[in-house]
């Protein structure tokens, strides 16, 4: 029985290479054209752009990774159907739940792999790909042009024009409040030398008081300021929350709490990396009753079936998505809520086949 268990498993692992093969450079060639448009500004070459798009691989696996999953089952099945494999193996006495737990133990072997480059590899790449294009392109590497960003606490708001490099930071604004949201003092600094996690030294530093009776303004060639953001923190705020890694955005999410900001569209994109797990899980079973369910549709006829369903899933997970982060939504029940609903579905189809 060990060697009928290892003979699927190898099966399967070939359905996902094979549909890696097929997919994932079709999608780095979308994102190559894509590229291809910016050639010729500033410094981003065509070289450029080949390097952007190849620096993505690992993200651009890990996003399509509930298709690949799909799609190499419904292949590495459909050819043992085809051949007649399966029939052999059911007249041997080897029962269909047999059958579908070996993709299983498969896709939680996949999933290891797809959390050690979601952790590891993927977030680095994707972060050095996106600073490398912006800074080809004459572009604010970080905080995107004239944008800047933006943090608070309690009684403080902090705005950073540019990072010039990971300590120093150049057009500081620190807006202090009273318990009421009051703006008491106004500080504008043309650079900050960051010396620790807590101090940092502001230099070319305006400071105006406000009064219920006037401003009162003054000037200091250098101050030191009881930060609440330390390089880490500012690091995380200059990120996309895709391109960060799960500890990276559990952190950030728990600093945003703490302070009091808004920590939604990043809680949503941490337990999207959890939601992509269980999809992918979810795809897994999916393929089985596309086999058990249909032994007499050629394989051909599968795979378009297969490809249509990724197709359709894959646009509601994006519009649950997006429509709950709108509406205020669960982050946990908008991320999870697709995935589970498969399980479910694939549960119930299995459960009628079988």
């Amino acid at each position: 029985m060990t060697i009928i268990y290892r003979y699927i498993a190898w099966q399967v692992c070939i359905g996902l290479i094979i549909a890696t093969a097929v997919l994932l450079p079709l999608f780095s060639f979308f994102d190559l054209l894509d590229q291809l448009n910016d050639a010729g500004k500033g410094t981003y070459a065509v070289s450029d752009a080949f390097l952007y798009t190849a620096m993505l691989l690992p993200r651009r696996f890990i996003q399509i990774a509930p298709f690949i999953a799909l799609l190499g089952t419904v292949s590495a099945l459909g050819r043992l159907a085809v051949n007649s494999e399966l029939v052999a193996l059911r007249v041997a006495g080897v029962s269909p739940l047999r059958i579908s737990l070996i993709p299983l133990s498969v896709g939680f072997i996949l999933l290891i792999f797809i959390g050690l480059l979601e952790q590891f590899v993927a977030p680095q790449l994707q972060q050095k790909a996106i600073s490398y294009r912006a800074v080809a392109l004459g572009q604010t590497a970080e905080l995107g042009r004239n944008l800047g960003i933006w943090s608070r606490n309690e009684q403080n708001i902090l705005r950073i024009g540019n990072m010039i490099h990971a300590k120093k930071a150049a057009d500081i604004e620190i807006l202090h409040l009273d318990k009421d949201g009051l703006l008491l003092i106004h500080t504008h600094a043309q650079f900050a030398d960051i010396i620790n996690d807590k101090l940092w030294q502001l230099t070319n530093v305006t400071v105006r008081t406000f009064t219920k009776q006037q401003i009162f303004s003054t000037y200091a060639n250098s101050v030191h300021w009881q930060s609440f953001l330390n390089p880490g923190d500012i690091a995380t705020l200059t990120k996309s929350p895709e391109s960060l890694s799960p500890v990276e955005l559990y952190k950030h999410v728990e600093f945003l709490r703490e302070t009091g900001q808004e920590a939604d569209s990043y809680a949503l994109a941490l337990w999207r990396k959890v939601g992509s797990a269980i999809m992918t899980l979810a795809m897994l079973l999916l393929a089985i009753p596309f086999i058990f369910g249909s032994i007499r549709a050629g394989l051909g006829n599968k795979l378009v079936f297969a490809s249509i369903t990724g197709i359709i899933v894959y646009l509601t997970d994006q519009i649950i998505a997006n429509a709950g982060l709108i509406l205020n939504l669960n982050p946990a029940v908008v991320a999870l809520l697709p995935g589970l609903v498969i399980i479910l579905f694939a549960y119930l189809w299995l459960r009628r086949i079988f």
